[in-house]
């Protein structure tokens, strides 16, 4: 395990560890369960075309702008804010970004835990017995309090095990070799599903778009929701991760382009393995969330050679829900180790302990993970977004930040073209966006909840922050991350 001397910060042993990590963390559930079932409730091709244009608009540079600060300060959220801006108020905005990861994970852990479930039973062939329900196994399944709560406990255990070992002994030792597996195995799954018959129908779903969904404000805002929850961007993620790289290490190829380009070809490789199976047997693409964990699972039994591309399919989810579960519980496990007197040991059973007890109610309701899903993933992650850039691109200086650290020992040149997207548009387009939908959903009740959610957090935190502060005026300064 990690030692904790406080003498010197871990790093990477090596770029393709990072790059692996990274895309690891960005790339799991969002593309492979949450993505399919959004596009199939937005309009298929409507919703990838808008979802495609804010990925490479937004996250690409968004994603190099937030690994360039983790690599700059060599601190966590809270810490780089406090970097930039010192002690007070403005720790609270570091401190949403931690909330809002917290409570991402809180309900990201129970699909961890489903698909540790689904893996376990496609191995032990329960879904090819004869008699077989999906719907009645599900809600067998969501519907045992001491079963899913039970597992959300044994996914507390297995993050929180790697992640004592730190980064590189840890997480990197992890992904190096899990990523690769995942792109292997939805490989195969994917080509098996374009051999189905009616697969055709199922990409031509996907891929033609349905242009009326295109002034549809709820096709947007469900694409930038996506946008953000399947490159991390904003979650603090890229941040704490790339302040584990050295100070000549690579942040616009590795922390931006390599990124990008992985969870697109990840997300696209979901695309053929999702819709393909489910127009070929005659499924709904609109089902929702339990579109994985019901519809497909009705699948793999009619398919020729079906045990093996259900344990294939799901032993390649468990592997991108994991890794993303490592990158969400490190960016809090970073910033409580620095700014508290806690071990890498304690932080890791602090964060670990939070969002799991946070979990429960997710873990034990599938529609109060939707509701949670909803206001984080559409609310939450654009607020922390949003204060990480204007950091980037305000506090900082998008400018005086691209020439002075992002193309330091790059391979990949970024030019002034970089500047103003991410001081204006990235920030413009995003509140656009949000706006645009409070306008046309005035009457939501859900807009109005993330609404208060997002003043809420950021009011909260500040004040809380400095309550704190104020309260350690007489005490002695502490080494961040000191035991």
């Amino acid at each position: 395990m990690e030692e904790d001397t406080g003498l010197a910060r871990d790093q990477w042993a090596t770029r393709f560890g990072f790059v692996m990590a990274l895309i690891g963390a960005v790339v799991g559930s969002g593309n492979i369960w949450r993505m399919p079932y959004v596009a199939g409730m937005n309009g298929g091709g409507a919703f990838l075309v808008i979802y495609l244009v804010l990925l490479y608009l937004i996250a690409v540079p968004g994603l190099m702008a937030e690994t360039l600060l983790g690599r700059y300060t060599q601190r966590g959220v809270i810490g780089a804010f406090k970097n930039f801006l010192g002690e007070g108020w403005s720790e609270g905005l570091g401190l949403v970004v931690v909330i809002v990861n917290i409570g991402l994970m809180s309900y990201y852990a129970p699909v961890i835990a489903w698909t540790i479930y689904y893996l376990a039973h496609a191995v032990l062939g329960t879904f090819y017995q004869p008699g077989f329900d999906p719907t009645a196994f599900w809600a067998a399944f969501s519907g045992s309090p001491l079963l899913v709560v039970g597992l959300h406990t044994l996914v507390a255990v297995l993050v929180g095990f790697v992640l004592l070992f730190g980064i590189s002994d840890g997480i990197e030792r992890v992904v190096k070799w899990m990523i690769p597996a995942l792109v292997v195995t939805l490989s195969a799954v994917a080509i098996k599903g374009l051999t189905l018959p009616g697969a055709m129908e199922g990409l031509a779903f996907a891929f033609n778009p349905e242009w009326e969904y295109m002034t549809d404000a709820n096709t947007w805002i469900a694409a930038l929701g996506q946008a953000l929850f399947s490159t991390g961007l904003g979650w603090g993620i890229a941040l704490t991760y790339g302040s584990y790289l050295g100070k000549n290490d690579d942040v616009p190829l590795g922390g931006g382009l390599i990124t990008a380009v992985g969870n697109t070809s990840i997300g696209l490789l979901a695309i053929f393995t999702v819709f393909p199976a489910v127009f070929a047997f005659g499924l709904e693409p609109t089902t929702g969330a339990e579109l994985t964990f019901v519809s497909l699972v009705s699948i793999f039994p009619s398919m020729t050679g079906g045990y093996i591309w259900g344990l294939l399919f799901f032993l390649g989810f468990l592997f991108a829900t994991y890794s993303s579960g490592l990158g969400i519980t490190e960016v809090g496990v970073t910033t409580v180790k620095e700014e508290t007197r806690l071990t890498r040991t304690q932080s890791v059973i602090a964060v670990v302990g939070a969002w799991w007890l946070l979990g429960i109610p997710s873990a034990y309701s599938s529609e109060f993970l939707g509701w949670m899903d909803f206001m984080f993933g559409n609310f939450g992650l654009p607020l922390a977004t949003l204060m990480i850039l204007i950091l980037v691109g305000w506090v900082i200086d998008s400018k005086r930040a691209r020439i002075l650290d992002l193309n330091h020992n790059s391979d990949v040149y970024i030019g002034s073209y970089w500047d103003p997207i991410i001081k204006y548009v990235i920030p413009t387009v995003m509140v656009f966006i949000m706006g645009y939908y409070f306008a046309t959903n005035i009457e939501d009740p859900r807009a109005i909840s993330g609404l208060a959610l997002m003043g809420g957090l950021t009011i909260g935190s500040i004040l809380l922050m400095q309550f704190i502060r104020r309260g350690k005026t007489n005490e002695p300064a502490l080494t961040p991350g000191g035991d």
